[in-house]
């Protein structure tokens, strides 16, 4: 967690603290919306992300546009939202393979004009 939250704060010029809450809410809405166990990899391989998400509140219903509010809500503007998703993105490829990533983004109706 701590790799991603640095990797993510320091490309979009973030607090960590915002960084980290950004993360936690897009591996938590990732959970919520994707079929099946597909984000279980993803999850297990970034070290203290089942942890920082069981600790974090739930995120909101609504698919993408839910998660874009939970995330302006947690302070980032709208560029931050696309950079932010774009860095998960690029670490989550470099950590399990861009094929499990992308059938994450494909099974969320929406994701994909974020990415």
């Amino acid at each position: 967690m701590d790799e991603l939250v640095a990797q993510v704060a320091g490309s979009l010029g973030l607090d960590p603290g915002v960084a980290r809450k950004g993360v936690v809410i897009i591996l938590k809405f990732l959970q919520k919306e994707s079929p099946g166990d597909s984000v279980n990899a993803l999850v297990a391989a970034i070290p203290g992300a089942a942890e920082a998400m069981a600790a974090a509140p739930p995120v909101s219903g609504g698919g993408v546009m839910g998660v874009f509010g939970d995330l302006t809500g947690a302070g980032l503007g709208f560029g931050d939202v696309q950079g932010l998703a774009k860095e998960f993105l690029g670490f989550a490829r470099g950590k399990v393979g861009a094929p499990a990533v992308d059938a994450v983004v494909g099974s969320i109706p929406g994701l994909s004009q974020f990415t």
